[in-house]
């Protein structure tokens, strides 16, 4: 992932798809694997044509492609964090922390996949260690709006209501406006939770 194109296209098609707005992943995810295609980057074909099954919800096949965009390149950290969220995705639990983990040894400074490992130990109740790796995430990324929704999330497992209506605050003050659903919902919880 060293391509400043790729790099750029796979954050805009992370957010694409955390909010849900998948007509956009699915352009973006093309054109990266055109632009892959072009530049015969055979570890960027099979990731960008991983995004488009996991945008259709083809789990196993887009697992297909991430083994082999890991094996082209065993450093792509983003490759690891997918396979580990399509395995959730397919109710496969066992290994999911071992992709994560991988994904964090290859690629440090790639904020994406400490959200989403926390995000998974937080599902599992581990709302502390959560924590931590949503503030890790946000060492590297510090204007994440969806990691701090998050972190209110954690905070309101935790019984920290007052720390948990904060996040939810910071995650509305960053958040993209045309999101709307989004931020209704987070407006609720801030509601439901004062």
């Amino acid at each position: 992932m060293n391509h400043p194109d790729f790099t750029q296209l796979r954050r805009l098609i992370d957010d694409a798809i955390t909010f849900n707005d998948l007509k956009q992943a699915k352009k973006l995810a093309l054109e990266g694997l055109i632009m892959a295609q072009e530049m015969e980057a055979l570890g960027e074909q099979m990731f960008f044509r991983a995004q488009l099954e996991i945008i259709d919800d083809h789990f196993e096949e887009a697992i297909r492609y991430l083994d082999k965009a890991i094996k082209y390149n065993s450093l792509d950290g983003a490759a690891f964090n997918d396979r580990a969220l399509c395995m959730i995705e397919l109710g496969i639990i066992d290994g999911v922390l071992k992709y994560f983990d991988k994904g964090i040894e290859v690629e440090p400074d790639y904020e994406t996949i400490y959200h989403n490992k926390g995000w998974f130990l937080n599902k599992l109740g581990q709302h502390q260690e959560a924590l931590d790796l949503f503030n890790k995430a946000l060492e590297l990324e510090p204007n994440r709006a969806v990691t701090y929704e998050n972190i209110g999330n954690a905070y309101e497992n935790l019984g920290r209501i007052d720390a948990a209506i904060v996040a939810y605050n910071k995650a509305l003050s960053l958040i993209d406006p045309s999101f709307e659903d989004i931020i209704k919902q987070i407006k609720g919880r801030i509601e439901r939770l004062s």
